[in-house]
């Protein structure tokens, strides 16, 4: 049934998805209208410079440069937070707008990640949604498959890619042989990576993210704080052949896992099989895969950022909202959200890469698998492309199954041997049931 009302929405931030939403909400209205049995009206914006040409008509809304203001003194249905950032106005500004008794739409991950059980509780007590499709994944709908569309199952494991910038780049330095310095440089100037891309290739963005998906799919209170993180500043152009000829792609990773004593968070480079659907996900794309019980495995794949995407998502949670589509933060109440500890790395099990850079001579192999017999850790392969005597080579081992702490252990015992000429490499190898 249409409700002759319309929705009012305040939009803070007109960055590249703040002015695609405009842009949507401009063009599409009377689509959008139709959807969500009611029309969107938007009354207010907020940005810090009103002067900036953003190819948009801006001059028919209520301009505010303090979203805090407009969050508590605007007659908005719904707060629209994107603004970006854990921390600042982003979190004083959704906070304002929820005790004022707006819905917000956000597509910040971290905001959600550091503090999005806190900002739960406060959107349940004032009896409003808070939204966040759009911070994970952008314009794929990971977050209503896992809610709602997935919410018969019970999700033991997901993965994916959750970066963009990674990708890209892993898929260029394996498409041209080019090292990571120079493909971050080309990145930067195409706009896949920022000026500071730490949180980028750090895997700090993917972590957010990750932490978001493994609290809604397991139920579980969300935890960032433990989540271990490890970037793909390492990865190097003979890393990657190497993974070719052993059948695998590197990609960095998101992976969560739910355990009778705790979950596994994790996000590190991960060498995957090369007939694996997450293998064929190339470039700027995203991917989430999750196992569920009666469903088994869903692969969902799209365009993980950027204006079109994103503001999709993010009018697809106003679209919900407009209809009285209002499900919990996290998919159930937070009352019933499990306190359930991550489990630390070192508890994990997996089969592993190593490469070495060697002195050839006598008895350094023999020196290496005894600190690796010490760990009982079994290998599965040895390869030397080459023998140059007395100078370093490559050497690469994979594993069998392993305990993460007894090879970091027996690594770390090879580190400190004479011929060992560099810090190894290390980089874990996934076997996925898909």
């Amino acid at each position: 049934m249409q409700n002759d009302k319309p929705l009012k929405l305040a939009i803070a931030g007109l960055g590249t998805v703040g002015i695609g939403v405009v842009n949507v909400i401009q063009s599409y209205g009377e689509i959008l209208s139709a959807r969500g049995g009611r029309g969107l009206e938007i009354i207010a914006v907020c940005a810090r410079d009103k002067t900036k040409n953003r190819d948009c008509d801006l001059s028919q809304y209520d301009w505010y440069d303090d979203a805090v203001i407009m969050a508590k003194n605007s007659d908005a249905d719904i707060f629209i937070e994107l603004v970006g950032g854990s921390e600042g106005i982003a979190k004083n500004s959704v906070e304002t707008a929820l005790n004022s008794g707006k819905h917000v739409v956000t597509a910040n991950k971290a905001l959600i990640a550091h503090h999005g059980f806190k900002l739960a509780q406060l959107a349940e007590k004032n009896n409003v949604c808070l939204t966040y499709e759009a911070a994970v994944a952008g314009g794929i709908p990971v977050i209503k498959t896992i809610r709602e569309g997935l919410s018969a199952n019970k999700i033991s494991s997901l993965h994916g890619i959750l970066n963009g910038t990674c990708n890209y780049i892993m898929t260029v330095m394996r498409e041209t042989g080019r090292k990571f310095d120079d493909v971050l440089d080309e990145a930067q100037q195409l706009g896949y990576a920022e000026a500071d891309p730490s949180f980028d290739i750090d895997g700090i963005d993917a972590a957010h993210k990750l932490a978001i998906l493994a609290s809604l799919a397991f139920g579980t209170k969300i935890d960032f704080d433990n989540v271990y993180i490890e970037g793909i500043r390492h990865i190097t152009p003979v890393d990657i052949d190497f993974a070719a000829e052993l059948g695998y792609k590197i990609k960095l990773l998101g992976m969560a896992e739910n355990t009778d004593d705790g979950v596994f968070q994790h996000v590190h480079p991960v060498m995957v099989p090369i007939n694996s659907p997450i293998a064929a996900v190339e470039g700027v794309y995203n991917a989430v895969v999750t196992e569920g019980d009666f469903i088994g495995t869903t692969v969902m794949e799209g365009k993980g950022a950027g204006r079109g995407p994103t503001a999709s998502a993010v009018i697809a949670d106003i679209i919900d909202i407009a209809a009285n589509r209002q499900p919990a933060t996290f998919g159930v109440p937070t009352d019933q959200l499990i306190n359930k500890p991550t489990l630390p790395m070192e508890k994990c099990t997996g089969l592993y890469y190593l490469r070495l850079m060697v002195v050839d001579k006598p008895g350094v192999m023999a020196d290496i698998t005894a600190a690796l017999r010490d760990e009982n850790v079994s290998l599965e392969a040895i390869i030397q492309r080459r023998r140059n005597p007395g100078a370093p080579v490559a050497v690469v081992l994979t594993t069998h199954e392993t305990g993460e702490a007894e090879f970091c252990n027996a690594m770390n015992r090879i580190e400190k041997l004479e011929a060992i000429s560099e810090t190894p490499r290390l980089i874990r190898i996934a076997r996925f049931n898909d």
